[in-house]
Formats: C-alpha cells, structure tokens, sequence
C-alpha cells in the first residue's frame, strides 16, 4: 500500500475558498487505478500483485469518472491516484491530460520503484500534476524494508524525496504507524524535515488485506502517539492522521491546555515522553504553532474510494461495498447510500455518538467494521 496526499495542501488549489457541504460532495476522491505494484509491503491494504488485476477500469471508464467530477461546483474534488501503483498505468498520461484540461486537480501516490523517474515526472508536470505521497515506514534501512519487501529501497525512498522536489512537486510523507516502528516516529519526523518535507500523514493501521498480517500499537498508546504529533506539528510540517480522527480531540486539548506539561495534564505513558524527548533532541524546542488540517472528514464524510473495477467504498480501509461506477454515478453513490448519510450525521449508536467531538472526530469507521463488522460502531482505538 502507498499513501495518499489528502486536505489542506495549498497544491490542491482549494486554499481559502468556501467549504465543501459534505452532504453534496467529496473533497478527496481516491482512485486506485491498478492492483499492480512492484512491491509487496507486508501491510497492503490493496493485496497488490506484480501484475494488472482483471477488470481493472478501462482509460475511456476513467474519463467518464473526471467528466463527473468536473461537473461539480467549485471548488472540484481531488482526485487522487493510488494503487497498487499508479505509475504502472499506461494510460496515466492520457488521464492526467484529460483531468487538467478539464480543471481537475490531481494528486499522485506512487511507488518507490524505476517507474518513477525524470521522464514520467516532467510528463505529470506538464499534465498539472504538482502533489506527490510516498510512504516512508522507518528512520532506519532495517525497519522500513522490513515493511516494503525491497533491500535498498530506504535509500531509494529518500533518493525519490529528491528528486520529486527537484522536478517541483510538493512531497508527503506518509507513515503508517504499527508496533514494530512506533518507537521510530520521533526519528523518522526529524528525517523527512531535513529532507524539506513539510506535509507528514500518519496512518494508523488497521487490520485489512495484508494488514491483517501486522501488529497494531497498543490499545493505551493511541493517545501518547496522538499527543507526540501534536508536538511534531510544532516544526513548521503540516501533521495529518489517516483513520485516527481522534487526533483533532488531542489537538484540541493541548489548545486548552498550554504551558502544561502535556504528560501530566492528560495522563500520558512512558511512550509519549520517550517520543516528545526524542524529537526535542533531534529537532530542539518547537518553532511553530500548530500545523494540523481542522477540516472535519472521515471515511465516508469528504472521503470516497474507487477500487481498481469500478466498486465504491467509504474509504480504503473499510471494505464495504456501496455500489459500482460501471452501474451509477460516484456522487450520487455519495449523497444518496445510506450508511454513508448516517456516517455524515454522526448516527453512531454508542459512545461515538453521544461523545461531543462526534461531529469533528466519529472515531475510525475503518477500525469499527474491522473490529466489530458494524461500520457505525465505536472506534476501539479511542479511550476518550
């Protein structure tokens, strides 16, 4: 799996314009345009295989899913491609085109393999693609490779920081946080600054495809990693969470709450300390307010996904299907699904619903289907 650029990126070209009414639209369309990826990460939410998958969307069902998102009011959703790998489409530069001509903004989330170089970056750039993810799952060589499967591809993942800053795209980090590399946050949150990166997402990891596989970090470390990326916000980088809408409740609190002693004020573990201590040492004292999106979406709210065939899903992690693209419209997929109408309301039967950040936060709707089967359940992860 690779990560996905998502809200709040001036890139995306949406910067101080009118919200987006959910009910309406998304804001973030991911396309997983192709199950082939040369890679074989040990946590694959999309089970990615060296080669297509049958029935993948063809170029001419692709354009068909731009003229539908051009057709919407200003300001238009992202559509953002990912995979598997979205480089091993052929078609990629056609469909790039065609979604510039038609204002589109596109946003890519490749692999770190040979596919990605000067050649295919200079074409993105003249299709008007100017945002780019890569996923970087350790500080060291030892820990990353053991997630992507791939000996030098550490090295590699740095080398395509490089030049994807060099060809002018601006470059997010994307983390997925998991019991074997959590100690590694601090470090890996000073390697990408000094890289220049300033735009971090740090996925959660939930128990789907090869995840399934992966160990995630303790039920009482949420909390600790939530408030360390807080403090991680504090270095002029964008922090953003992916199935951890929790976060926006930490940042909250430490709104409320400054010149406390985080740690103490919130009854933090040893694994926050060890964290916070760690980025000061790396980094010194914060240098900025904090930098994290306060839009409030979540699978399903803002959020759409389009698997390789055309089936429609409230977001990547939550494999529940609502329908196809080859047999109705995304958007009125969208506004008119059920669960994806009572996700938007917050109609969680439990504690999610009655928690006051229900509207800002709803808990993971990923991790509640995983854990229970019932998408409106509550999110387990959240000891709120």
């Amino acid at each position: 799996m690779t990560g996905e650029p998502t809200v709040d990126h001036p890139a995306h070209g949406h910067s101080g314009r009118r919200p987006i009414n959910f009910d309406r639209k998304p804001r973030l369309v991911f396309w997983e345009m192709t199950k082939a990826c040369p890679l074989a990460c040990v946590h694959c939410r999309a089970t990615a295989q060296p080669s297509p998958a049958p029935g993948e969307l063809t170029t001419e069902e692709g354009m068909a899913l731009i003229d539908e998102l051009a057709a919407t009011d200003r300001p238009t959703p992202v559509l953002i491609l990912t995979g598997g790998d979205c480089l091993q489409r052929s078609d990629l530069g056609p469909l790039t085109s065609y979604a510039n001509r038609l204002g589109v903004p596109v946003a890519i989330s490749p692999s770190v393999s040979d596919s990605l170089n000067e050649a295919t970056l200079r074409m993105l750039r003249d299709n008007g693609v100017r945002t780019a993810s890569l996923s970087l799952d350790g500080a060291v060589a030892g820990t990353h490779e053991h997630v992507r499967q791939i000996p030098g591809h550490f090295e590699d993942t740095l080398r395509a920081i490089d030049l994807l800053q060099a060809n002018g795209f601006s470059v997010q980090i994307n983390t997925a946080v998991m019991a074997q590399n959590v100690h590694e946050l601090a470090d890996i949150a000073a390697l990408i600054f000094r890289h220049g990166v300033r735009t971090w997402e740090v996925f959660f990891l939930i128990n789907v495809g090869r995840g399934q596989r992966v160990s995630e970090i303790a039920a009482g470390d949420y909390e600790d990693v939530c408030h360390f990326l807080v403090d991680a916000a504090q270095y002029g980088m964008t922090v953003r969470t992916v199935e951890a809408p929790f976060f926006r409740r930490a940042r909250d609190l430490r709104d409320g709450a400054e010149g406390n002693d985080p740690a103490a004020e919130f009854g933090l573990g040893t694994l926050y300390r060890q964290l916070r201590d760690r980025l000061r040492g790396e980094l010194g004292e914060a240098t900025s307010r904090v930098l994290a999106p306060t839009i409030a979406t979540r699978d399903g709210k803002g959020i759409i996904f389009v698997a390789h065939d055309g089936e429609v899903y409230p977001a990547g992690f939550l494999p529940l299907s609502l329908g196809s693209v080859r047999d109705r419209g995304l958007l009125d997929i969208y506004t008119e699904h059920p669960l994806l109408q009572a996700i938007r309301a917050a109609e969680f039967p439990g504690r999610c619903g009655s928690c006051e950040y229900s509207d800002r936060c709803g808990g993971s709707r990923a991790r509640a289907y995983a854990a229970t089967g019932d998408a409106l359940a509550d999110d387990p992860a959240c000891p709120y």
